[in-house]
């Protein structure tokens, strides 16, 4: 069975773009297993206390999360025409130590969507996570882009989806990214 773990990258409880995932999750293709994993509990990283404790267990867990995965789905925020600091910074412990990088990422199928309430979707973020990810050595899905613009008017206090047009295209997206994992088998 295919595996799918999707991450916010919103800590925010009422954040478009956990409500983004969890809708991804709902729409993901039958028999295809979704988890949601969280950058929660995550420290920001500080060298000094890698070398005196070692990796935090909120980042020991998500990595391996991450490695027990076949296919990573990332949702990221668009924080001032950039990616957000918290899922960087998160990304930054993931690799930590360095041997371990390619485990977690190398040669791993991922791919980014995200949400905002402004006009534009989250495509400078999602471009702006593509030297990352290459850098990482990972699969990124090119098979389309998926961003929500308008999050507010698309998306019910209980974080359902409101708009058929965005249903469809979010149905269309992860039947597609699970195709491609499963191509990279």
């Amino acid at each position: 069975m295919t595996k799918i773990l999707g991450i916010s990258g919103s800590l925010r409880k009422a954040s478009f773009n956990t409500m983004l995932l969890n809708q991804a999750a709902k729409l993901t293709p039958e028999g295809v297993q979704f988890e949601i994993g969280t950058i929660k509990g995550i420290p920001l990283y500080d060298g000094d206390v890698e070398d005196a404790d070692g990796i935090p267990s909120a980042v020991q867990a998500l990595k391996t999360r991450i490695m027990d995965c076949d296919g990573l789905l990332i949702v990221t925020p668009e924080y001032n025409n950039s990616l957000p600091g918290v899922l960087k910074n998160a990304v930054d412990w993931l690799t930590r130590p360095p041997a371990d990088s390619p485990r977690v990422f190398g040669q791993r199928p991922i791919a980014i969507i995200g949400a905002t309430p402004g006009n534009f979707g989250t495509t400078l973020a999602q471009t702006a996570w593509l030297p990352v990810l290459r850098t990482l050595g990972t699969r990124p899905y090119f098979g389309g882009r998926l961003m929500v613009s308008r999050a507010e008017s698309v998306f019910t206090v209980a974080g359902d989806i409101t708009d058929e047009a965005v249903t469809a295209q979010v149905r269309k997206f992860m039947h597609g990214f699970v195709e491609f994992v499963q191509s990279c088998r």
